[in-house]
């Protein structure tokens, strides 16, 4: 479904930033409004990220208006913030498919359009990757120009600061645009910051700064003496001097949402050289109400009719796994007074707004900081607390050398309770969570468990929690069976599998939620179904009268086959001396795009027909 760009009509005058750029600048405010109308419409229609795109509008008119995009290069942090990026660069009849299979990517994709420079679902790398093309431009010298656009969010990773730190000893001509969209460094935006924006950035002040310190170069103690005054001048009245000391020359904070200053400023900045950054100042959701009052809850939506100012009531389910983990989390820290839980900004995603209100002396949210949540766990268990780790499958991957040289190295009890494992949907490649077996699988010390149910993952996140030993538990987005997980809490076997039903020929070996597809395959032929439980350790007895007894071995799992937990099972057969007829079903060695997880399971061939068809090819 596309909309009727008859209601849009100065934003129908620029379906690309070169047609962008040759409207008058006083026409800027009504494409910027028709272009958040028009985000506001296609994302009602197709759901997606949407709060964070109406904050940055006026923004990304600025930025293709002034800039030679693709020429010049701009680099957005994340991709929530890109939506109207991609309405202006040639896709805005296409946002309506946008996060589903077959449609439009979901965050910044190069293959999919030459205005996105860098491929980016994770946070703060916009600054690093900028840096990089502008130290190509240098070298290039066609006078390409390079803008990283990084939320206040994205700034609290190590990441941002370490390019920061590079990028202002080298000098390099790039800019960095702070968005700041909660107000978190600071709330002086008005006509008078924006006019000082406009200052800092003019000919004036630059042709006086450039010249003063032309004049002064043979004279050190005075010209020690201006840059001070200089310096001074511009700290009383710009909350900048951080990003002055690393090198950049700061200016704003402007208001965000004043495209035309925004045009003005950037028009300066472009002619200057050297490192710049821009503080702009925005509201999450703006230009719809419910939106800016919620920005947590209007983050990411699915389809709605904005009209009726609500998001739909969501039919009744089962509670997902996130909500399985809270409530868990909950009962243990009852009875546990040295259970300490760590997050990386995820707390609404990973089921922990509870817990943070009842434990907050047991809560620690790091910001997106993976690698300092790690190593803050690590560093609790060496002093005797009970540490949780809550983290998403792929944001894991950003601390892997944490969780190797800081805890598993130690054997510290830190439990890895790990969200989105396996596939997630809509998000696409950036989102899946197909590595984390692989890449647990090879470090000592680590117990690694599958739950097939939402008891399973409650009984395995209290055996983590009693192991006194670095474990993991992966469960996937999304709910359950609609087991009762509230019951009294067990602590299973370490190591120990358990076998669904007894059949004949083949044994399927599923690894995880994938079971109630692996049931009915095996009803439907008749097979032997063992819920294996454990990835690390692996039931090797149970294993070995498996092979012994079938013909056909089936392991099942949502994550990467390559180095999986099928691959567990081939290596510990190996050991044995047991080379039975082994099929590995898993993701394939590429990375998955968006599509709803049925779908994608059915693409793979990992739902019911997936397996039989896989036995079938194989008997």
């Amino acid at each position: 479904m596309t909309l009727n760009l008859a209601d849009y009509p100065h934003l129908a005058k620029a379906n690309i930033p070169e047609e962008l750029r040759k409207l008058p600048k006083d026409s800027l405010t009504k494409i910027a409004n028709e272009l958040r109308r028009y985000l506001l419409d296609s994302v009602s229609l197709s759901s997606g990220h949407f709060a964070s795109g109406l904050g940055t509008v006026e923004l990304t008119v600025a930025l293709h208006y002034v800039y030679n995009t693709p020429f010049d290069r701009v680099v957005w942090d994340v991709g929530h913030q890109a939506y109207p990026h991609k309405i202006l660069t040639g896709r805005r009849d296409r946002m309506t498919t946008i996060r589903q299979k077959g449609g439009l990517h979901p965050f910044p994709w190069p293959p999919e359009s030459e205005y996105d420079t860098f491929a980016v679902g994770h946070s703060s790398t916009s600054i690093s990757a900028a840096l990089g093309m502008a130290i190509a431009a240098e070298q290039e010298d066609k006078g390409r120009k390079v803008v990283a656009v990084i939320g206040d969010g994205a700034m609290t990773a190590g990441l941002a600061f370490e390019a920061l730190n590079h990028a202002g000893d080298i000098g390099k001509d790039m800019v960095v645009i702070l968005n700041d969209n909660e107000m978190s460094i600071s709330e002086n935006v008005g006509a008078l910051n924006s006019h000082l924006a406009r200052l800092l950035t003019g000919n004036f002040f630059n042709s006086i700064r450039d010249g003063g310190k032309k004049i002064l170069s043979t004279l050190p103690p005075i010209r020690e003496f201006a840059s001070r005054a200089e310096e001074h001048l511009k700290g009383m009245v710009v909350p900048g001097t951080i990003f002055e000391e690393l090198g950049f020359n700061y200016f704003g904070p402007i208001d965000g949402h004043d495209v035309l200053a925004i045009v003005d400023t950037l028009a300066n900045m472009r002619k200057m050289s050297g490192p710049k950054i821009l503080h702009v100042v925005t509201k999450k959701g703006k230009g719809y109400e419910l939106a800016e009052q919620d920005p947590i809850k209007w983050h990411a939506v699915p389809k709605f009719n904005h009209l009726e100012h609500k998001l739909p009531k969501a039919a009744p389910s089962s509670p997902n796994f996130s909500a399985i983990f809270g409530k868990w989390l909950c009962d243990m820290a009852k009875v546990d007074t040295d259970l300490m839980a760590i997050t990386p900004a995820m707390r609404e995603g990973s089921g922990m707004v509870e817990f943070s209100q009842r434990f907050p002396e047991q809560y620690f949210d790091v910001a997106i900081a993976e690698q300092h949540a790690v190593t803050l766990a690590a560093g609790m268990a060496r002093e005797g607390k009970n540490t949780v780790v809550a983290i998403y499958s792929t944001f894991l991957q950003r601390a892997y050398d944490q969780l190797i040289h800081d805890v598993a190295i130690q054997d510290l009890p830190v439990l890895f309770a790990i969200d989105r494992a396996g596939l997630v949907g809509a998000d696409g490649p950036t989102h899946q969570g197909a590595f984390d077996i692989s890449f647990l699988r090879c470090i000592p010390n680590m117990i690694i468990m599958t739950p097939s149910d939402e008891l399973e993952c409650r009984n395995m996140l209290y055996t983590g929690h009693k192991a006194n030993k670095p474990a993991a538990v992966r469960y996937p987005r999304g709910s359950g069976s609609g087991i009762d997980a509230t019951g009294e809490m067990q602590l299973l076997d370490i190591g120990k599998a358990r076998t669904i039903r007894k059949g004949k020929k083949v044994a399927i070996l599923n690894f995880g939620t994938l079971m109630p597809y692996a049931a009915e395959a095996a009803e439907q032929i008749d097979a032997t179904l063992i819920d294996m439980r454990f990835v690390k350790p692996l039931d090797e007895v149970a294993l070995v009268e498996a092979a012994k007894q079938h013909e056909l071995l089936i392991t099942l799992e949502d994550g990467a086959i390559a180095g999986g937990a099928g691959g567990g099972v081939a290596e510990a057969l190996f050991k044995h001396k047991l080379t039975p007829n082994l099929v590995q079903l898993g993701l394939p060695d590429e990375f998955i795009m968006q599509g709803t997880q049925q779908e994608m399971y059915a693409e793979l061939g990992l739902d019911t027909k997936g397996i039989l068809t896989a036995v079938a090819a194989n008997s």
